[in-house]
């Protein structure tokens, strides 16, 4: 809008925010910095053009997507920027394309691989870019839990199921047993279906989600949900708790979306009269119920998009969306929930200079990264997506 200046504020850096950004190193606890071959120097003026003109010579055989939490230097090349699963259905609607170059993190890129036609290949810039909810859902503890269900004989009351953050692995167990797979758009539909089918629900990987959904969008209460915690024997629960609950949640959370709490939401509160809070529901069950608002990633969007002009909002949610949506509507007040620096540390490997070698290693003929998950575990994967994408 002519005329009108952003209320933006940058939240504090910390020597961790710093790392992340590539601003710091520390080679001794960090994996996948390197890549085979030369990866361009962040310092290297020519990185945009040299992106620019890779992603020009590839034509039509490479499609880019940007996950909304990318840094804007990297989503300034996507072809399509969304949340995890609109960018799977985004791969799968570009057959002709050859290349998939997936920005975003690990199991974003085994759902496009399990979506696309067999011919085409997923590229992930850095290997490193995982997840650490994903990484907190492990197959063989998951197996675990599930073997102590069916000793209990519990399991054949049991729907698992996962949200589209977890594992290739985890997605696959799910639809082995007759589950389905959830986004956070839609966990109330899914969870609704699923209770259709049995009496209790196994909730992977994130327990915030799986928590708010029941609670405050199905009228159930808290004492109906208990938590498996992979780590303790029988997860920490008696056979009784098992056999009461209603929804059993894996103990896995977002590491951003767990960092804002009550205090943010106070604290916010008392700086800015007036102020819209709207958060993620991967946040804390507090902060959901102090929150105004509460949804996925897209729905923040449009939130924001449809707020009024002059209206104040604290957005909990990660950084990079949360800036590039204030410097998207200077006519609003938008800040970040958390007065710190907050970023997704794996989404935040991939930054230029890996995506300008992957697009360079493919104009050279050399595909790096491919993103392949195994057809028995795609195929059972699939099963759990499409019973998602039948929901009513």
């Amino acid at each position: 809008m002519a005329g009108v200046t952003s209320t933006w504020t940058e939240p504090s850096n910390t020597p961790l925010s710093l790392l992340l950004l590539g601003k710091g190193t520390d080679p001794a606890s960090e994996r996948g910095v390197d890549c085979p071959g030369d990866l361009p120097a962040p310092s290297d003026p020519d990185l945009v053009a040299r992106a620019t003109a890779a992603k020009a010579a590839l034509g039509s055989r490479v499609f880019v997507l940007g996950h909304h939490y990318q840094r804007d230097e990297v989503i300034q090349f996507a072809d399509v920027t969304g949340d995890s699963f609109k960018l799977a259905q985004q791969a799968a609607a570009r057959p002709d394309a050859e290349f998939i170059v997936f920005c975003g993190v690990h199991f974003m890129a085994e759902s496009a691989d399990i979506l696309t036609t067999p011919s085409q290949r997923v590229i992930l810039p850095d290997l490193a870019a995982g997840c650490s909810m994903a990484d907190m859902a492990v197959l063989g503890q998951v197996e675990t839990a599930w073997e102590h269900f069916e000793d209990l004989g519990i399991a054949n009351d049991i729907v698992p199921v996962t949200y589209m953050n977890s594992s290739a692995d985890i997605k696959g167990f799910v639809g082995r047993n007759k589950g389905v797979v959830c986004t956070s758009s839609n966990a109330k539909r899914a969870l609704t279906w699923s209770f259709e089918q049995g009496s209790k629900v196994f909730f992977l990987p994130d327990q915030h989600l799986g928590r708010n959904t029941a609670v405050l969008e199905m009228g159930f209460e808290l004492d109906d949900c208990v938590l498996y915690d992979p780590h303790k024997p029988n997860g920490g629960l008696t056979d009784e708790e098992l056999r009461n609950a209603r929804m059993i949640l894996w103990r896995g959370h977002c590491s951003v979306h767990g960092r804002f709490t009550l205090d943010s939401v106070r604290e916010v509160r008392e700086r800015v009269p007036g102020v819209n809070v709207l958060v993620h529901p991967e946040c804390r069950h507090d902060v959901v119920r102090a929150a105004d608002y509460v949804g996925s990633t897209e729905y923040i969007i449009k939130a924001l998009d449809a707020a009024p002009s002059g209206s104040a909002w604290a957005v909990g949610t990660e950084l990079n969306l949360v800036r590039r949506l204030a410097l998207a509507h200077p006519d609003k007040q938008i800040m970040f929930l958390d007065r710190t620096v907050c970023y997704c540390s794996t989404m935040n490997r991939i930054d230029l200079p890996h995506l300008v070698w992957a697009l360079e290693e493919l104009v050279a003929g050399r595909v790096p990264n491919v993103i392949t998950v195994d057809e028995k575990t795609a195929h059972e994967a699939r099963v759990a997506l499409d019973q998602m994408l039948a929901l009513p």
